[in-house]
C-alpha cells in the first residue's frame, strides 16, 4: 500500500466518503504541482505533503486542515496561486495554505529579523485560525524526522529554532507527545555526543532498573485494587532531553538522577484521584513539598493531574501522576484534543477558550510592539515553562511566568491597572512593586488616576504582556511630548528667521513632507525634539530660504525656556543634577531628545565640538516641578544624628530620594550621601543654611558630577 494510500484509508476512519475524494483530488493537485521535485533524500517532493497530512489524521483533524497540509508547499514552490486553491477546493482551504505557505521574500538585514518577521506572521495567522500553527508543526515534526541528510550548520539552526520555539509552542497548545518528540529530535541533531552518552546510559539502567518498576508498578497495582479503586497504572521513563536538562541545571551525574522512572495512575473520575493520592501516601512516604495539585488549579494550557513525588523501596524517589481519562486524553493531545474526541467535554471547550485568549494576547502584544524581534523576544517569555499561580482579591486564579512581579500582575488582570498601579499589597500587606510572587500569593493592586508607567519598571517585569505595554505607553508618551518639544524648538528657529509660526501655511508643510518622506508633521516635529533633525534646517526648508554659505554651527537667536513639565523629551543631565537657579545649556542628543546641563558640567565641556547640537536654554520663572539635587555631608558619629539631619530636611519641604553612608577617614566622622528633592537653588540654599547649623555637621557641599 503506497503512503497516500494508507493516508486516505487511516482518514476514512473518521471523515465522509466526499471529504476522502476532496483529499484524493489535492493529493492529485499536489503530485502535479510538485513533479520533477525531490527532496534532499532524493524521495519525490510529494512525500513530504503525505506525510505532513498523516501526522494531522492521527490528531483527527477535519478534511480542510488535511487539503491545506497535502497543498501547503505549492504556492511557495510551485506557480500556483491562492486564487487557483480558492477556486477549486474553497476559501478556507486557501486561507490556511496562505497562512502555512513560507513567506513573502523579503530582503532581511539579518537573519535574526528575517526568522523573528517569519514567527510574527505565522502567529498572526494561528490567531485567525489555529489549525494553521498545527499543519506547521506537524511540517517540523516531519523535517526533524528526515533532518539527516542536512548540512551539519543547517542541522544545528534547524534544531535549536525547534527547541526554542517550536516545542514550546508545541507545549503551550497541550499538545505533549508532540512536544517531547519534538525535543527528543532537536536533542539528537543539536548534541549528538551528549545524546549518544546518554542513550547507552540510559540502556544500560534499563535492564538494571527493570526489576525494581516492576516491583514497584505491582505495588501500586495491589494497593489500589485494596481500596476498591478501579485504575489502570503504567510505568513510564522520562525522556532523554527532559534528564540532560535537569543533569544540566542541577550539576548531576546520571548515576545521580534517579526518577528517570515515572508512573501514571488513571482513573474514573476527579474524587478517585484525590482517594488514589491518599491510597498511595499510605503505601510510600511522600517527600514533602514535592506535591502539585494542578486539577484544582490547572496549568494554562489546560493541562490536569495531580503529582506527587513517594520515597520508593530502596530509597529509590519515585514521581506518580493521578488522573483521569478526559484529563488524560487533554494531556497527550491539547488543543487537538478537540478535534480528536468530539465530545461535548467542558474542559476540552475550556482548553479552547484558554487557546484562543491567549492568542489574542498574542496578536494585542504584536499590534503594540511593531518591531518584529521585539515581539518574539516577548513570545518568548510568553512560552515560559514554569508558571506562578496566583489569586485576585475575589479568589480568581491568574497563572503567571515564574519570577512575575507586582506589575506583571497588574498587566495580566488589564492594561489600564497596569498602566495605572502604584502600590501593591501581596497577603494584606504593602510590598514594593518589584516583589517576586510566590505561588498561592492574594495580590491587590492600588492604582491612581493619574498615574503612569515608570520606564524602571523594564529592568524588572517578566511577563511578555508586561513589557510590551509598557514599552508601547512610553514610545508613545516620548512621541506626544517630543512632538511638543519638537514645535517649540521650530517656532523659535523660525521666529530667528523674523517668520510669524502661525503664518506656516498648508502648502509649505506638504512640501516639506514630500521632500523628508515623511508621514506627518508630528512625525517631524518628534524627531526635531528627539535630536534627529535640527530646526534650523526644517525652518529653512519650510521657508524655502538656501542655507547661506558657512553657517555651519549658527546658533539661535534667543533661550529655549525650561518649564521642568517637558516630560521625557527633556531629561536632566544625571553628571550635574541642573535646578533652577543655575545657570544652563541645552544639548541636543540623537534618540534621547534635549538634555539639561549646568554651564559648567565637564561632562558638557568634552562634547561642546558641535555647536550644531548646544541651544541656549535658560529657565521659567515659576517652575513647578521638584528636581533632584547630590548634597554630602561630613557627620560626627553620635546617635541620632541621621534623625535629626532627616528631620530638618522635612522641616524645609524637601523630600529625600536616597540616602547612603560610607566611613570617614577616622570612627570619629561619618559621611552621607543624600540626594534630595528641591525647588530650586534658594531652596537648596535655605536647607543648606538649616543644616549647617546642627552641632554635629561638620561639612557640607552640593556634589557637581
Amino acid at each position: 500500500m503506497s503512503e497516500a494510500e494508507l493516508l486516505f484509508k487511516n482518514a476514512a476512519g473518521y471523515l465522509k466518503p466526499e471529504d476522502i475524494v476532496q483529499l484524493q483530488s489535492a493529493h492529485q493537485f499536489s503530485e502535479i504541482a510538485h513533479e520533477g521535485q525531490f527532496r534532499k533524500s532524493g524521495d519525490p517532493y510529494i512525500s513530504h505533503p503525505i506525510a505532513v497530512a498523516q501526522i494531522l489524521a492521527q490528531w483527527h483533524l477535519d478534511a480542510q486542515a488535511l487539503t491545506a497540509a497535502l497543498l501547503h508547499d505549492v504556492m511557495e514552490d510551485t506557480a500556483v496561486t491562492k486564487g487557483e486553491i480558492s477556486e477549486k477546493f474553497g476559501k478556507q482551504v486557501a486561507d490556511l495554505v496562505d497562512g502555512v505557505s513560507k513567506l513573502d521574500r523579503i530582503e532581511f538585514q539579518t537573519q535574526e529579523e528575517a526568522q523573528a518577521e517569519n514567527f510574527r506572521k505565522m502567529l498572526l495567522a494561528m490567531a485567525r485560525d489555529v489549525r494553521v500553527i498545527l499543519i506547521k508543526l506537524a511540517d517540523r515534526l516531519h523535517n526533524m524526522r528526515t533532518l539527516t541528510v542536512m548540512h551539519p550548520k543547517k542541522r544545528a539552526r534547524i534544531a535549536r529554532e525547534t527547541l526554542e520555539i517550536y516545542a514550546p509552542i508545541a507545549h503551550r497548545l497541550g499538545l505533549n507527545e508532540l512536544y517531547q518528540e519534538l525535543q527528543e529530535l532537536a536533542f539528537r541533531h543539536l548534541y549528538p555526543n551528549r545524546f549518544n552518552v546518554l542513550s547507552k546510559a540510559l540502556l544500560r539502567a534499563r535492564g538494571n532498573r527493570r526489576e525494581v518498576v516492576d516491583k514497584i508498578l505491582d505495588a501500586i497495582k495491589q494497593k489500589l485494587a485494596d481500596n476498591h479503586l478501579e485504575a489502570t497504572v503504567s510505568g513510564r521513563e522520562k525522556n532523554l532531553y527532559s534528564i540532560y536538562n535537569k543533569m544540566h541545571e542541577k550539576h548531576l551525574s546520571f548515576a545521580e538522577v534517579f526518577d528517570i522512572y515515572g508512573f501514571r495512575v488513571i482513573v474514573k473520575d476527579t474524587a478517585a484521584c484525590y482517594l488514589a493520592l491518599g491510597a498511595l501516601h499510605q503505601l510510600y512516604k511522600p517527600i514533602p513539598g514535592k506535591f502539585k495539585d494542578y486539577i484544582a488549579i490547572p496549568k494554562a494550557n489546560g493541562y490536569q493531574s495531580l503529582h506527587t513525588t513517594l520515597f520508593g523501596p530502596f530509597g529509590t524517589p519515585i514521581e506518580v501522576q493521578i488522573r483521569t481519562l478526559v484529563m488524560h486524553k487533554i494531556a497527550e493531545a491539547g488543543v487537538a484534543s478537540h478535534w480528536l474526541y468530539k465530545e461535548n467535554d467542558a474542559q476540552i471547550n475550556e482548553l479552547h477558550m484558554k487557546t484562543h485568549q491567549w492568542l489574542q494576547s498574542l496578536l494585542e502584544m504584536q499590534s503594540e510592539s511593531g518591531d518584529s524581534i521585539e515581539f518574539l523576544e516577548h513570545l518568548k517569555v510568553d512560552l515560559f515553562p514554569d508558571e506562578v499561580y496566583v489569586f485576585t482579591p475575589k479568589g480568581k486564579i491568574l497563572s503567571l511566568p515564574h519570577g512575575s512581579t507586582c506589575v506583571d500582575f497588574a498587566y495580566a488582570v488589564h492594561t489600564d491597572i497596569g498602566n495605572r498601579c502604584v502600590a501593591a499589597k501581596v497577603n494584606h500587606e504593602l510590598v514594593p512593586l518589584r516583589s517576586e510572587l510566590k505561588n498561592g500569593d492574594r495580590v491587590e493592586i492600588i492604582t491612581a488616576a493619574h498615574a503612569k508607567p515608570n520606564p524602571a519598571w523594564l529592568s524588572y517585569v517578566v511577563s511578555g504582556k508586561a513589557r510590551s505595554h509598557i514599552r508601547h505607553f512610553l514610545k508613545t508618551m516620548q512621541y506626544e511630548e517630543s512632538s511638543q518639544l519638537g514645535e517649540r524648538l521650530l517656532n523659535q528657529a523660525l521666529s530667528a528667521l523674523k517668520a510669524d509660526p502661525d503664518k506656516v501655511d498648508e502648502a509649505q508643510w506638504e512640501k516639506l513632507l514630500k521632500e523628508n518622506s515623511a508621514k506627518s508633521r508630528q512625525e517631524v516635529l518628534a524627531d526635531i525634539g528627539l535630536g534627529k533633525q535640527l530646526a534650523i534646517v526644517i525652518a529653512r526648508e519650510l521657508l524655502s530660504i538656501a542655507e547661506p554659505k558657512g553657517s555651519k554651527g549658527e546658533k539661535l537667536p534667543g533661550s529655549l525656556i525650561i518649564r521642568g513639565s517637558e516630560g521625557m523629551a527633556l531629561q536632566f543631565a544625571k553628571c550635574c543634577h541642573p535646578i533652577p537657579g543655575d545657570p544652563i545649556i541645552g544639548f541636543l542628543k540623537k534618540g534621547h531628545g534635549l538634555v539639561v546641563h549646568t554651564h559648567d558640567c565637564p561632562v558638557a565641556r568634552k562634547t561642546r565640538g558641535d555647536p550644531e547640537k548646544w541651544l541656549n536654554v535658560e529657565w521659567a520663572p515659576d517652575t513647578k516641578k521638584l528636581f533632584s539635587v547630590n548634597i554630602k555631608m561630613v557627620v560626627s558619629n553620635h546617635r541620632g544624628v541621621l534623625a535629626k539631619v532627616a528631620a530638618i530636611i522635612s522641616e524645609t519641604e524637601s523630600n529625600i530620594d536616597n540616602v547612603s553612608l560610607e566611613q570617614g577617614d577616622s570612627s570619629a566622622y561619618t559621611i552621607i550621601h543624600f540626594t534630595l528633592q528641591v525647588h530650586d537653588r534658594q531652596h537648596l540654599a535655605r536647607v543648606m543654611r538649616s543644616l549647617r547649623r546642627v552641632p554635629e555637621v561638620i561639612r557640607i557641599w552640593r556634589l557637581k558630577g
